[in-house]
């Protein structure tokens, strides 16, 4: 939807709001070599695996957004149990029933413009309809978590935008 803001970085006026920004792998892929990542990892869009006994999964951290009706997805990273993530492989393209247990897992990524991000607490809720899993985080006072739980303001998400590089 088109919402007019002006960037208090560059100054640069927008037509659209970015309404989700993604992080294309978790944090311990970032930190392999070159040649650790081709020969120790494996990435694709949706999952990771590291050393097979580091396994992760991307999903998406919806932030209600006052006052629009869309929300606010940060596409991040979640540590899980290799019984996890083989139950989440085995469920990936099912239609998934809404008693389904959410998994355990942790936050790995940092999210610029927040503190401490890495190792926040998580519930993965798988989805059908080739959804990627929703992530609720743990209910701390976190401002991550409070965002999600409260809801952010478009002038949020302009400060999002401008921290991110828009």
């Amino acid at each position: 939807m088109d919402h007019r803001w002006t960037c208090i970085c560059c100054g640069r006026t927008f037509g659209t709001l970015p309404m989700s920004y993604a992080i294309t792998a978790p944090s311990n892929w970032f930190g392999l070599s070159e040649a650790g990542r081709s020969t120790r990892a494996k990435l694709d869009s949706d999952l990771c695996v590291i050393d097979d006994r580091e396994f992760y999964v991307r999903g998406c951290i919806e932030v209600p957004v006052h006052d629009w009706p869309e929300s606010f997805v940060w596409g991040v990273w979640v540590s899980v149990s290799e019984e996890s993530f083989r139950l989440i492989l085995d469920k990936w393209d099912a239609e998934i029933a809404d008693d389904e247990s959410p998994r355990f897992g942790w936050l790995c990524n940092q999210i610029h413009g927040y503190p401490e991000t890495e190792d926040i607490r998580c519930n993965l809720y798988l989805r059908s309809g080739n959804l990627r899993p929703r992530i609720v985080l743990e209910p701390t006072d976190h401002p991550l978590a409070v965002e999600q739980r409260d809801g952010i303001t478009l002038e949020r998400i302009e400060q999002i935008a401008a921290i991110a590089g828009h």
